[in-house]
Parts: C-alpha cells; structure tokens; sequence
C-alpha cells in the first residue's frame, strides 16, 4: 500500500527560494530520487524507466588540498548498471576547467581497482560539469558531450569514460516549446524567479519533483542557514580570487609605467597608455630617483 505523500505547505509570507546553482541547493535536490534520476535521464539522454536505482556515494564536502577553504560539493551518484557519475557546479570562470575535470575523472576510475584485482573491475565513469562561465568560445551549443574517439574514423576508444558539460550562459534566454530535456534542466538550474520555475516545472515531472525539493528545503531554516554560509563562502572566495588578479593587474600596469619613465617617456603618454593618474606617474618617477 503506498502511502500518501505529505502535502506541501509553503508560507506566502516567505517566498525565499535557494538557487539551484548553488551547489548545496543542487546537492539537497539530488537527495530527491525521482529528480535524480530524470536529471540523469535528461543528460545521460536515457529513458527515465531504464534507471531502476540510484544512490548518492559521497554526503561530504571534497577538499582538493589541506589549505583548501572553499573546497568542493560535487553529487557523486551509483547508478543500477554500476556507472560512477560525478556532478560538479562552477559559477567563477575557471580556464583550465577541462584539465581539472579530466584530473577527477581518472581518479574516480583509477579508485575502482585495488591491489590484486584484474582490469575487468573497471565500470563507466561520467562527467558532468554544470558552468557559469564559457568554456568553449566560438562554439554556440549549451550542451557538449565528450568520449576519447580515434583522430579520423570517429570509433570510441573506450567506453568507460565521458564528459558532459553544460555552460549556462549559452542558454536561449525564451523558454523553447520543443526544448530537449537537458535544456529544460540546464533552464531550471540557472533559474532565480518563481514564475520561470513554475513554467519549467509544468513542462517535466521530474523537474516538477525537483522544484518541489527545493522549495521545501528553502522553507528548510537549518538548510536555509547552510545554504546562506555556503553562498557566502563561495562569493568571498570568487571575491578574493577577483581583488588577487586585480592587485597583480595593479603590479604590472605600475611595472610598465616604471619601464617607460625608465626610457624618458613623457608622463602624459605614460598616463594615456597606462590609465593611472599624473600623481601617481610623479610617485613613481619619485621611486625611481631615490632608488
């Protein structure tokens, strides 16, 4: 006998809804199983039916090394045919993205085998990144799909490893009648307002599931405080990483004005070609003499 799922009441008064692109949102949406598996459906391009279990391997905040402050909350998922898939969010551009994770995707397939097994324990391991950023400039596509493919003939190496990635901003900004269901999720990730919510839910069930998950996590004060120091975590961190490039950006700019005063460029050029202020120019020049 199946019983009733409890009814959800959501106070008007409140409507705070987390973000899906938070990774601590995305990770508790996952603790859903029908959004589990609709969302592996949808990417893995699989008939939901064809998912007869799936379990979350990892309940853990990653940290890459042990001076590591913000640390990564990726969704590591078992499927029923014993793929290994890893879900990862990214909101602060990271370039070198596709070095990182093919780093995590070895380790996820060298960490099946143990000492003395044979080479036939290996199982597929999957990919997939979730990006707010453009990784790959002058391709138009929001979804790629990757396998290790012979140079000319296209025929797969092997198949116990691919790589999916979604850039969020390539999205189509309108809501297509004939989205793909990746589309519809990569949609329903980058959301923030109720009402694209309520449009993309009414257009899937098991992102239906999933908005339902979030909205009771969001009315959820204990995730709800968890939820605020982790968006705040990363903010800070995108916020250091940004004041670092800019204080070495700083570095050079006062580094090549130094160089010109250095070869008797007039300062009013220097200030032209450097964008810093005369002052700042005649301090330097000022440096320099006292050295």
């Amino acid at each position: 006998m199946k019983t009733k799922r409890k009814e959800l009441h959501i106070d008007p008064m409140n409507n705070f809804l987390m973000k899906p692109k938070i990774d601590f949102a995305f990770k508790e949406i996952m603790n859903d199983e029908k959004a589990r598996t609709g969302f592996l459906a949808a990417v893995l391009h699989l008939d939901p039916a064809d998912i007869k279990s799936t379990r979350i391997l990892n309940p853990y905040l990653r940290q890459a090394h042990a001076d590591d402050k913000l640390g990564i909350l990726d969704v590591r998922i078992l499927m029923n045919d014993d793929t290994e898939i890893d879900t990862e969010i990214q909101l602060s551009e990271l370039k070198i993205w596709s070095d990182r994770s093919l780093f995590y995707a070895a380790k996820m397939y060298t960490d099946q085998i143990k000492s003395g097994q044979k080479y036939n324990v290996f199982k597929r391991c999957v990919s997939i990144s979730i990006l707010d950023f453009v990784l790959f400039e002058g391709e138009n596509e929001f979804y790629s799909c990757f396998h290790i493919l012979e140079d000319t003939r296209h025929f797969k190496y092997t198949d116990k490893m691919e790589f999916h990635v979604i850039e969020l901003p390539k999205l189509a900004p309108a809501l297509k009648e004939n989205s793909s269901r990746v589309e519809l999720w990569a949609k329903f990730i980058n959301a923030e307002e109720t009402e694209e919510f309520n449009m993309i839910a009414e257009k899937d069930p098991y992102i239906k599931s999933a908005y339902d998950q979030l909205q009771r996590i969001s009315q959820d004060e204990q995730k709800r405080l968890e939820y605020e120091a982790r968006e705040k975590a990363i903010l800070d961190y995108n916020q250091g990483m940004f004041e670092a490039a800019q204080r070495g950006e700083q570095r050079g700019i006062r580094n090549t004005a130094r160089n010109f005063l250095s070869l008797g460029v007039d300062i009013h050029i220097i200030a032209e070609a450097t964008h810093l202020s005369i002052a700042e120019i005649e301090a330097l020049k000022n440096e320099i003499n006292s050295d």
